[in-house]
C-alpha cells in the first residue's frame, strides 16, 4: 500500500466494530461517506490487500500506441539525432503528424540512452536580504511602463523611488517613457525633500549606466569609461550606485510597482482623471495616503545628508565646447551668446563647460564662475542629452577598407591606359649616337 492507504485498514477495521461511524471515517480519509462504505464492503471480502487501488500495475488507457512509440524512437535515433526534445517535438507533430508531447519525447529519449542536448542547469540559490536599518541608506529607483489611464488617456511610464528601510514611497512622476527627464525629476524631488542618500539601487538602464563600448582616449588612459549625465551628478554628490542584475534583487519596487498597478489605476479611474498633467498632480496626495498605510518604521536613525544650496545647477547636462571667434556656444540648436570680459576680453577658442538644467536654463561657466546665462526656450521643456558626457567623444566613421601594396599597384596599373606602339621608323632620342652623327654641331 502506499503512504495515503495505509490509514483505510484500521479506521475500515473500526467502523466494522461500531466504534466510529461512517461519517467519521470518511472525514478522516478526506473521502465521501459513500466511498467509505464502498472501502467496508471490499475489506469484508478481500480484507487488507483489497483496500489499494485498483488501477495499480495496470496499463494505462492514455498511453501511446506500441506503432507510435516505435515509429519516434526510430526517429529520435535517425533523422532527429542530436534534436533537443522541443525541436523534435515540434518536428514530429508539424512534419510526420504524430501526436506527442515534449515530456514522451523526453522519456523515450531517456529509454533510448541517448543523453539531453543542453543540460539544465539547478536553480541558483538566492537569499534574502535584510532591509536596511536606517532611511536614507538605501533608496530603490526604477520605472514602470503600464497603462494607468486605462481607455481614457494616453500608455504612461510612472518613474518612482522608495526608501528600502521603510517602504515610504518617496517621489513619483509620470512620464511619457522611461527618459533622462524622468529621472531627474524624481531625484530632484527626493533630494528636495528628504536629502541626499548614501547609495541608490536600480537596474542597468543606459540612463544611470554606461552600455556602449565605446572608449575615448581620456578613458583609456583613466581605465575606466565616464559616467553618465545622471551618474555624474551622483558622483559630485556623493551617492553610490548598485545595479541590481536581477528583478528580484530590487523587489522591494517590484512589489510596489504591483501594488500601484491595482490600487493606483483604481484611484485614476475613480477620479476620472484622463491627461499626464492631472496624474501628476493627483500624485502627492496619494502618496501621503499609501504611506500612511503602508510604511514602516526604520530600526535606525535617518542618514539623509542636507543637498547642496546649487543643487539646480549640479543636476543638469554638462557639455565640454569651444568657443567660437564670434563668443558663441552651441549647444544642440540653441546658441548662447557670450558677453565681454573684464576689460573687454574675448574668450574666443577657449574651451568652457555648458550645463543644460532641468527647468531649461543653460549657463557657461570658465574657471568655475559664470560666464553666461540663457533662459528657458518653452515652460514644458524636457531635458534630453546632446551626446555622451565625454569631451573628446569621437564620430563613430565606418572603417576604411584595408589593401596591400600590391593590390593597390594593381589598381593604378589598371587605372592607367595602355601606351599606344611607337612606329618602326621613329627611334628614341639618343645623345651617343646624335653626337656621332653630327646632329649636335648642326643644332649648336
Amino acid at each position: 500500500m502506499s503512504r495515503k492507504e495505509l490509514p483505510r485498514a484500521g479506521l475500515v477495521a473500526a467502523a466494522l466494530a461500531g466504534r466510529i461511524t461512517n461519517r467519521e471515517g470518511a472525514a478522516a480519509l478526506h473521502i465521501s461517506a459513500r466511498q467509505f462504505q464502498r472501502l467496508k464492503q471490499r475489506f469484508r471480502e478481500g480484507g487488507s490487500p483489497a483496500l489499494r487501488h485498483r488501477g495499480r500495475g495496470r496499463l494505462s488507457h492514455r498511453r501511446l500506441p506500441a506503432a507510435v512509440t516505435v515509429k519516434v524512437q526510430a526517429l529520435l535515433s535517425d533523422r532527429y539525432a542530436g534534436f533537443n526534445d522541443t525541436h523534435a517535438t515540434e518536428k514530429l507533430r508539424e512534419v510526420d503528424h504524430l501526436p506527442i508531447s515534449r515530456e514522451s519525447v523526453r522519456r523515450l529519449r531517456q529509454a533510448l540512452g541517448h543523453p539531453s542536448v543542453h543540460r539544465r542547469r539547478p536553480a541558483q540559490h538566492r537569499s534574502r536580504r535584510p532591509r536596511e536599518r536606517a532611511a536614507g541608506q538605501l533608496v530603490q529607483v526604477d520605472g514602470s511602463p503600464f497603462d494607468w489611464l486605462q481607455d481614457r488617456g494616453p500608455s504612461l511610464t510612472l518613474l518612482g523611488a522608495i526608501d528600502d528601510a521603510t517602504s515610504e514611497v518617496l517621489a513619483l512622476h509620470f512620464r511619457p517613457t522611461e527618459d533622462l527627464h524622468g529621472y531627474a525629476t524624481v531625484l530632484r524631488d527626493v533630494f528636495r525633500t528628504y536629502g541626499l542618500p548614501v547609495a541608490l539601487y536600480g537596474d542597468g538602464v543606459n540612463i544611470l549606466v554606461r552600455t556602449d563600448r565605446h572608449w575615448s582616449l581620456q578613458e583609456q588612459l583613466d581605465g575606466t569609461q565616464a559616467p553618465t549625465h545622471l551618474g555624474r551628478v551622483l558622483q559630485d554628490l556623493g551617492i553610490g550606485y548598485v545595479q541590481a542584475r536581477s528583478p528580484q534583487g530590487k523587489g522591494r519596487v517590484e512589489r510596489l510597482w504591483a501594488t500601484l498597478q491595482d490600487r493606483l489605476v483604481s484611484e485614476l479611474r475613480l477620479r476620472g482623471i484622463a491627461t499626464l498633467a492631472e496624474a501628476n498632480a493627483f500624485l502627492p496626495a496619494f502618496m501621503a495616503d499609501f504611506n500612511r498605510r503602508f510604511a514602516r518604521r526604520p530600526a535606525a536613525a535617518p542618514v539623509w545628508r542636507r543637498p547642496p544650496r546649487d543643487l539646480d545647477i549640479v543636476l543638469s547636462c554638462r557639455y565640454s565646447r569651444v568657443v567660437a571667434r564670434d563668443n558663441t556656444v552651441r549647444v544642440g540648436s540653441r546658441l548662447i551668446q557670450i558677453p565681454r570680459g573684464s576689460r573687454g576680453r574675448s574668450y574666443a577658442r577657449r574651451r568652457v563647460e555648458v550645463r543644460e538644467l532641468l527647468d531649461g536654463r543653460l549657463i557657461v561657466s570658465a574657471d568655475a564662475a559664470v560666464i553666461a546665462e540663457l533662459a528657458s526656450p518653452r515652460a514644458d521643456f524636457c531635458l534630453v542629452p546632446h551626446g555622451g558626457p565625454s569631451a573628446d567623444r569621437a564620430r563613430r566613421r565606418p572603417p576604411r577598407p584595408r589593401t596591400t601594396l600590391h593590390a593597390a599597384l594593381t589598381q593604378l596599373a589598371a587605372a592607367v591606359p595602355p601606351r599606344a606602339k611607337p612606329h618602326p621608323w621613329r627611334r628614341a632620342y639618343n645623345e651617343r649616337l646624335a653626337i656621332k652623327a653630327g646632329y649636335t654641331e648642326r643644332w649648336a
